[in-house]
């Protein structure tokens, strides 16, 4: 929880307007949205800039982020290097099914890894617009919240010294074990949902073996196929939670991905060297309101999505625009308007995603609980994508993110 802040008076603490806690997509977001208004900012990350920018999360960039970055300048080497998907398909019964969502809604998905993302939002907020950041920082505390003269404080990685700085807002940007979510009161809401199963995460040395991404539904579990470049590709496969990724040696895993991913009509897998191997254990959590007096939650720090439908980074983008722009409307012009409306415009559009994920999640996984009412009701709504110009359509809303925020 926040405590007092040490040292309230003191004369040799820094101060900046906004403090932001993690340079994640949310925290970098804002940081640059903050500079181009002209407001300095301080952004603390507790990692080494060279993890952040390796660290490996997911891809998918809905078109509406794309959009929104290229708008604020942040997009330039995202729209050279990502890749445009236009369709999807799913695969059960057999048989390959293809679900052109673009021909549905003239929208696309991009497809580019977020380490990139961040290494691009880095650039632009440390080295391009001077914006001030501190990697490596230790033992991060959040302070005097509820008053009008909130402060950060951390421990310096390169003199052990304890660091002291006051703020008007603090943007809490540092995930589910950050010093955000622990500086919480408790009043906090936190929802909770755990879907009881893992996904095993896997990169592959293999070229992709469709230019789309497949899902495959099986009664041994779900599989994914997600095409990253000419030579990587990213795969899933269902496991139990908390699953030993060392149990899934080269064969086992290629002999899941080949049976679930089977489709009569179409070529088996290219199958390759396995770089990567790591159990996702699918569960989420929001956090309400996702404002706490001068702490503004975003990102992780508010909420978590099960990568089922590949939301979570598109959230913590849709956050940090929100965000970014109201401390900037009331730092520059006392427009306080996107700040009080801050939680629930976000709140919104996060049940809407996590409640998309768990109809996806019925989707992806009912045939594989071994019950045939469940493999039933699976099967049916999966047809009814492809018989029903209706059906079809919602999903294609839902899975691309088109109900605009902006």
């Amino acid at each position: 929880m926040t405590s007092p802040s040490p040292h309230p008076a003191s004369p040799t603490a820094a101060r900046f307007p906004v403090v932001v806690v993690g340079a994640g997509p949310a925290g970098l977001t804002v940081g640059n949205i903050l500079r181009a208004a002209g407001v300095d900012c301080l952004v603390l990350e507790t990692e080494s800039r060279a993890f952040i920018e390796q660290r490996p999360r997911a891809g998918v960039v809905e078109e509406w982020a794309v959009r929104e970055l290229e708008r604020r300048g942040l997009a330039g080497r995202l729209v050279e290097r990502a890749e445009r998907h236009s369709a999807c398909e799913f695969r059960f019964d057999g048989h390959g099914y293809r679900f052109d969502y673009a021909e549905l809604t003239g929208r696309h998905h991009w497809i580019h890894p977020q380490p990139l993302l961040v290494t691009d939002l880095v650039r632009e907020y440390a080295d391009v617009r001077g914006g001030e950041i501190r990697f490596g920082v230790r033992d991060v505390r959040l302070h005097d919240l509820d008053s009008d003269r909130p402060a950060v404080s951390y421990t310096d990685p390169d003199s052990g010294e304890r660091r002291l700085v006051h703020c008007d807002f603090v943007a809490g940007c540092d995930g589910a074990r950050g010093a955000s979510r622990a500086a919480l009161p408790p009043r906090a809401r936190i929802s909770r949902h755990d879907y009881g199963i893992g996904w095993l995460a896997l990169l592959a040395e293999a070229p992709p073996s469709s230019d789309r991404v497949l899902f495959g539904m099986h009664t041994d579990g779900f599989a994914g196929h997600m095409p990253r470049s000419a030579g990587m590709t990213r795969y899933y496969l269902q496991c139990p939670s908390g699953d030993d990724p060392d149990a899934w040696t080269h064969e086992r895993v290629w002999d899941q991905l080949q049976r679930r991913l089977a489709a009569a009509d179409r070529p088996p897998l290219t199958e390759g060297r396995l770089l990567e191997k790591r159990v996702l254990d699918m569960h989420t959590y929001v956090v309400e309101p996702m404002v706490f007096g001068r702490l503004f939650l975003a990102g992780d720090a508010a909420h978590l999505v099960a990568p089922i439908a590949a939301k979570g980074m598109n959230l913590a983008l849709h956050d940090a625009f929100l965000l970014g722009d109201a401390l900037a409307a009331y730092l520059d012009k006392e427009d306080p308007a996107g700040l009080d409306g801050y939680s629930d415009a976000c709140l919104r559009r996060v049940w809407d995603y996590q409640e998309f994920s768990e109809w996806l999640s019925e989707i992806y996984h009912g045939a594989s609980y071994g019950d045939p009412y469940r493999a039933g009701t699976t099967l049916a709504r999966l047809r009814r994508l492809f018989t029903s110009p209706a059906a079809a359509a919602a999903f294609a809303e839902q899975y691309l993110g088109t109900a605009e925020a902006f």
